[in-house]
C-alpha cells in the first residue's frame, strides 16, 4: 500500500522530469489546474521512460530486455508494487484517479518496439498505426485527464495525436535519415520519385518539395479532423489543448514558411518567446476553439 508521502514525493520527481525534458509537451501542462498537471507530467515521465530506452545507443538485444523489463514495471505498477521506482506511484495514482485503460500503455511499447525493429514504413497505413502507438495513446491518455463530455472525444484525441506526430516526422526528416529510419511512407516516395538521395542532399530537391507538400497537406487533415475535441473536454483544461495544438500546428506552419526545405537548416521549431505568446493568448482567453490552426 503505498503511502501519501511517497505518492507526493513521485509527483514532484515527475514534475521535475516534465520541467527538464518535456519541452512542447509543458508549456500545455503549465496551463491546467494543479492535480491536472501533476497527472500529465506522471504519465509523460512515464512515457519518455519507454521513448528514451528505444532511442539509446545501446544493442537492440539490451533495449528489448529493458522494454520487457519496463512492461513488468507497468503490471507490477498497477498491482500497488513499485520496487522504489520514482515515478511508479504517481503513474499508478493517475491511472486510477483517471481511469486511463491499461491498452493505452501496451500499444505504446509496441510503438517503442517499432523503432528497434522496423526503419521504413511501406505504406502511409503502416506509418498510421505507428503514430497512434507511439501518439495517438498519448493523447488518449491525456483526453482521460482532461475530461470529456461524450466518447466522439476519444476518436479525436486519437487524431490529434496521430497530426504532432506527424508533424515531428516531417521536421525531424533528415535526423531520422541520419539515424537509419524514413518514416515517409515508401508509397509516397515512390509516388513523387523521392530517393535516398533526395533524404540524404544538404537542400531539397524539386521532387522532395512535391512530397513534403502532399505529407504536410495530410497533416493538416489531421489537425481539422482533431479540432472539434476542444469543445469536448472539460472548460479548465481547454487552455492546455489549444497551447498544444498550436505550438505544434505552428512547427508545420514553419516548414511552409521556409518552403518545405527541412534538409538545409535545423529542423523548423518555435521560439521559447512564441510559445509564450501562444501561453500568454491561451491563459487570457485570446483564442477560438473548434477552429483548425490553419484557419486561424
Amino acid at each position: 500500500m503505498r503511502s501519501e508521502a511517497e505518492v507526493a514525493a513521485s509527483y514532484e520527481y515527475c514534475r521535475n522530469v516534465a520541467k527538464a525534458v518535456a519541452r512542447n509537451f509543458y508549456y500545455g501542462f503549465a496551463l491546467l489546474p494543479p492535480a491536472k498537471r501533476d497527472a500529465l507530467c506522471a504519465l509523460y515521465a512515464f512515457m519518455r521512460h519507454a521513448d528514451d530506452i528505444s532511442d539509446s545507443s545501446s544493442a537492440v538485444r539490451d533495449k528489448v530486455e529493458r522494454l520487457n523489463g519496463w512492461r513488468i514495471a507497468l503490471s507490477n505498477a498497477l498491482k500497488g508494487e513499485y520496487n522504489s521506482n520514482k515515478v511508479l506511484p504517481a503513474f499508478h495514482h493517475t491511472v486510477q484517479q483517471y481511469g486511463i485503460p491499461r491498452k493505452y500503455f501496451d500499444d505504446l511499447f509496441s510503438g517503442a518496439e517499432m523503432d528497434l525493429t522496423v526503419d521504413r514504413y511501406a505504406t502511409f497505413e503502416d506509418l498510421r498505426h505507428y503514430c497512434y502507438c507511439v501518439a495517438g495513446t498519448v493523447g488518449l491518455c491525456c483526453v482521460h485527464v482532461f475530461g470529456f463530455r461524450n466518447t466522439d472525444a476519444i476518436g479525436l484525441a486519437m487524431k490529434l495525436g496521430i497530426a504532432f506526430q506527424l508533424t515531428n516526422i516531417l521536421r525531424d526528416v533528415r535526423e531520422d535519415f541520419e539515424m537509419g529510419r524514413v518514416y515517409l511512407p515508401q508509397e509516397d516516395l515512390a509516388r513523387f520519385a523521392c530517393t535516398d538521395r533526395d533524404i540524404a542532399a544538404n537542400t531539397a530537391s524539386p521532387a522532395f518539395v512535391e512530397l513534403m507538400k502532399f505529407e504536410v497537406d495530410r497533416a493538416w487533415q489531421y489537425y481539422e479532423e482533431g479540432a472539434r475535441l476542444h469543445e469536448l473536454i472539460r472548460e479548465d483544461s481547454r487552455a492546455a489543448l489549444w497551447t498544444l495544438t498550436r505550438i505544434y500546428s505552428g512547427v508545420l506552419r514553419k516548414i511552409e514558411t521556409i518552403h518545405y526545405d527541412v534538409l538545409a537548416r535545423p529542423h523548423p521549431g518555435l521560439s521559447g518567446l512564441e510559445k509564450a505568446w501562444i501561453m500568454i493568448r491561451a491563459g487570457t482567453g485570446l483564442w477560438k476553439p473548434g477552429l483548425c490552426p490553419r484557419q486561424m
